[in-house]
């Protein structure tokens, strides 16, 4: 937002404002829906191990939400817990792991049966899956895929802890193609060799479609857990910030704002205490009653995509390098605009109509793998 209000201005500040928290505040419901899946996957598996393969083995996806969200509603209270360095290595060796077994689960599965599942137009359409159901899903997937490569809200950041020479924009530009490139050949591998695995019965998730061997599967899902424990608190505090410094300058005299209490050596505001509460509980009650992994991400994903890493970006190239309107360079990055416009749109259709069509069938506040 800052980076906006120096190159474009006031009015696109706001329009970034709330791309930027809508996608944060979106995540951290998606986080709490992801934390219980995996929790429930952990469970399924440990069940199958102990009791057999066809054993009826079921789990509560809301007692994992709300286990969750009693965790996340405690470390709230922390200040500044997204400045912690710490997190982000323990995110990245967290992110690494439950990825590389995803993969190698992935190869191994198919290497077990040795032919390629699926087909190369996909599920068919037939029974269950209608014309509808299969485009909403397919447009849905398109939405994955952005939400998969939005970062544009760590980028600034991490470029601002650069030091120079060499210059931070050409260190930057080498990192991000390099991280690019590398996310594109595991995200292409891991969606190719997945399916080749498991075809049209893939699910959403690939690390709940596996069973054994268990303590693998374990692994994998625990450290999505770890990871997503603090990656919450790295989206939420931003959020929390925000809410509370305009609140404090509306109401410049308000003890429940500005009286600091004491507990030993914590301390805190009545504000905090209890917005930021009630923030967790009601970001934990949307990931309840909605809890459809691809359909929630995919919206996400649709939201951010164009705003946040396409449209303010080239727009304050465009000014910072003075390209002229009608110029070929300002054609070329307007027609790039306005097809990444019609991916998010089109993502947000498909994610939209596929939660509309769950909520016909789906029980409220009821997970399923």
């Amino acid at each position: 937002m800052h980076v906006v209000r120096s190159c474009l201005g006031a009015r696109d500040v706001f329009v970034c404002g709330i791309a930027q928290y809508t996608l944060l505040w979106g995540s951290m419901i998606g986080y709490t829906i992801t934390v219980a899946m995996s929790m429930m996957a952990v469970e399924r598996s440990n069940c199958f191990h102990h009791k057999g393969p066809n054993a009826k083995c079921g789990a509560s996806g809301n007692l994992y939400m709300i286990i969750f969200g009693l965790v996340e509603i405690l470390l709230s209270q922390f200040p500044n817990l997204e400045k912690i360095t710490v997190l982000s290595v323990v995110a990245a060796a967290m992110s690494f792991t439950y990825s590389f077994i995803a993969l190698a689960l992935c190869i191994a599965k198919f290497a077990s049966h040795g032919s390629i599942e699926g087909t190369s137009l996909g599920v068919k359409i037939a029974g269950d899956v209608s014309a509808s159901t299969k485009v909403w899903q397919s447009l849905q997937a398109l939405g994955n895929i952005a939400f998969a490569y939005t970062y544009s809200m760590l980028l600034i950041e991490i470029q601002d802890t650069l030091k120079s020479p060499p210059p931070e924009n050409k260190t930057m530009k080498r990192a991000t193609r390099y991280g690019i490139g590398v996310t594109t050949m595991f995200y292409v591998s891991l969606g190719c060799v997945g399916y080749a695995a498991f075809g049209n019965t893939v699910v959403g998730n690939i690390l709940t479609g596996f069973y054994n061997p268990f303590w693998l599967v374990d692994i994998a899902n625990i450290a999505v857990v770890i990871h997503l424990v603090g990656a919450y608190q790295v989206y939420g505090q931003p959020i929390y910030a925000k809410y509370e410094e305009w609140l404090a300058n509306k109401w410049p005299e308000s003890a429940f704002f500005h009286n600091v209490y004491a507990i030993r050596s914590f301390k805190f505001t009545l504000c905090k205490l209890v917005l930021r509460t009630a923030f967790v509980v009601l970001t934990t009650l949307i990931a309840m009653m909605l809890p459809f992994f691809n359909a929630v991400v995919g919206l996400l994903g649709s939201v951010a995509f164009w705003p946040l890493t396409v449209y303010f970006p080239v727009t304050m190239y465009m000014t910072r390098n003075k390209i002229k309107r009608g110029h070929n360079q300002w054609f070329a990055l307007q027609a790039l605009s306005v097809a990444a416009l019609l991916v998010s749109l089109l993502a947000a259709i498909g994610s939209i109509a596929d939660i509309a069509q769950r909520l016909k069938h789906a029980t409220i506040f009821k997970t399923q793998l």
